[in-house]
């Protein structure tokens, strides 16, 4: 600390651009200090720096003998015990952690301690060093919050524990779904509102959800105990109702539920396949070397779809692609919305069958597909639908949702098929197979950083940045948090360190997210894990991406 003290001293009054001396390593009683990086002036990007307190120092070394899914949960809690602590102070801020618990790197446990990475704004009275203003803070200010974050009797440790065993539980029932043939459990007593379109907090006096009868399971939890609630079976499954009744509110509470919720949430026991991806038009995106062939053929001027390429895709072409984007990305479970879906890509109706030909009709639409995705590549789909009766020709399961309440009502679908016999004509071939795996160009991406000044950057969840490309990521509804397409970003640099042709991206990126993903990364602390589903989705995304 008296070296840190010393050197603030020495650049009292100087220029902004002479904090870069402070990079280095500083030693305090209880705590190492990291200066990784300085900010060029008052206006860039807060300095990242790192403090590491050593187990013996914070009576939490119990966390050490705790699952990877405990721990993960431990670290997620202490950051958002140092966001509170340093809520106060505007120069200190820590990747602070939404409604998700995410794997991230803002806290970072190993054998020796505790690394907490943060940034902090260095003071400035214009572009000038005010060296008492800084040593208060990084001296005084800063220690304290350090100190009250990592060590136990400072922690409210009931808090702390229910926070990792809801975790825990969550991880639990998501594991049981395979072997009870489910895609997702949502129990009984969940809060499916959100507060606001803009927001992911619960609606106060929301009402619970109730599971209907003929759906109820029950699962087991390790801490929480046995939990009733309704079973979403593998196959095809109908969310039907009418308008503002929940039914995309389910839908989104399944969806988000691929990643565990903190206590309190509402959807904190709702879990759902990890691999469950939405899809949705997207007139505009690119597409790049796709299979389009099983719902889009047959285009004008003989235009090939096996390897369907472009940069302005139209809301069907984004959709065919999104699906198989998905399934070569190793979804099991698509979850698709018929407000935000193209219309001709799920139904053509018989009056439009009688009036455009087939052959003059390039689209086979999802509905003459969607039980050979369930049949012949076992991949179960979760759609809500309002306006298509002919769906329930395929469901396996309807759920009706009536006041926010779910109504099991498949045995009535069936009697309504019976009763009322579609007229349509069916379209499309007799056979479906998973879609090839394209090859990734890694040169390309190491050349889109060359070319251009080093840029991995995001805003929000909304588009990152990648050497001089912006990639427009507003569609994507299941990416939780914007530090995971920071990581998203360095894993593709990461890859891009190797020449030639990735024959297999999907499983290149799995291997660089395991247990240790963050161990190759830089140790910055806005990182957390995303899916290789959301890797690849975003990847897709990338105008200047070449694949083959």
């Amino acid at each position: 600390m008296q070296l840190l003290e010393a050197k603030l001293q020495k650049i009292d009054r100087h220029n902004y651009r002479s904090y870069s001396s402070l990079r280095g390593e500083y030693h305090f009683v209880d705590f190492d200090f990291f200066i990784d990086t300085t900010q060029a002036d008052p206006f860039a990007p807060a300095s990242r720096v790192r403090a590491r307190r050593k187990w013996s120092l914070t009576d939490l070394a119990w966390l050490k003998a705790q699952s990877a899914d405990y721990q993960r949960a431990a670290r997620d809690f202490i950051a958002r015990q140092f966001a509170d602590l340093a809520q106060q102070v505007n120069e200190i801020q820590i990747d602070r952690p939404g409604q998700t618990i995410l794997d991230r790197t803002a806290v970072v446990f190993d054998d020796e301690g505790i690394e907490l990475r943060f940034r902090i704004d260095l003071p400035s009275d214009g572009r000038t060093i005010i060296a008492k203003k800084t040593a208060n803070l990084l001296t005084f200010t800063m220690p304290k919050i350090i100190r009250r974050a990592t060590i136990a009797r400072e922690l409210p440790m009931d808090e702390l524990k229910r926070h990792c065993e809801t975790v825990e539980d969550q991880v639990a029932l998501r594991r049981q779904l395979k072997d009870k043939n489910l895609v997702a459990f949502v129990a009984d007593e969940s809060i499916l509102p959100r507060l606001a379109g803009n927001s992911e907090l619960p609606l106060p006096d929301a009402i619970p959800f109730v599971s209907p009868e003929n759906l109820a399971v029950e699962l087991e939890a390790p801490h929480k105990g046995k939990l009733r609630g309704m079973g979403i079976p593998k196959g095809i499954t109908m969310i039907v109702g009418g308008g503002f009744h929940g039914k995309s509110t389910l839908l989104n509470a399944i969806e988000s539920s691929v990643y565990d919720h903190i206590p309190g949430d509402g959807r904190d026991f709702i879990v759902t396949d990890e691999t469950a991806t939405k899809i949705r038009a997207e007139d505009g995106r690119c597409v790049h070397q796709v299979d389009l062939s099983p719902y889009i053929s047959n285009l004008p001027m003989g235009k090939e779809t096996s390897a369907f390429s472009t940069q302005n895709a139209s809301g069907s072409t984004s959709q065919a692609s999104w699906l198989q984007e998905s399934l070569e990305a190793g979804a099991q479970t698509l979850l698709i919305d018929e407000d935000t879906s193209a219309s001709n890509f799920m139904i053509r109706d018989e009056r439009m069958q009688a009036l455009i030909a087939k052959s003059d009709e390039p689209i086979t639409p999802l509905v003459d597909r969607i039980s050979l995705i369930r049949d012949q590549l076992d991949v179960s789909v979760l759609l809500v639908m309002g306006g298509s009766g002919d769906y329930l020709d395929v469901a396996d399961t309807v759920i009706q949702m009536h006041n926010y309440e779910a109504i099991d009502v498949t045995e009535k679908a069936r009697k309504v098929v019976a009763s009322h016999p579609t007229r349509r004509q069916l379209e499309g071939s007799a056979e479906l197979r998973l879609p090839r795996t394209r090859k990734l160009n890694r040169s390309a991406l190491q050349t889109m950083l060359e070319d251009g000044k080093f840029r991995i950057q995001v805003k929000g969840k909304n588009a990152l940045r990648f050497g001089r490309e912006f990639i427009d990521l507003q569609a994507l509804e299941q990416v939780a948090d914007a530090s995971q397409l920071h990581t998203v970003g360095w894993l593709w640099f990461l890859l891009a360190q190797q020449k030639g042709w990735e024959s297999s991206p999907c499983k290149a990126f799995g291997k660089l997210l395991d247990d240790n993903w963050f161990q190759m990364m830089p140790k910055h602390g806005d990182l957390a894990k995303p899916r290789v589903i959301e890797v690849m989705a975003v990847l897709n995304r990338m105008r200047a991406a070449e694949f083959k």
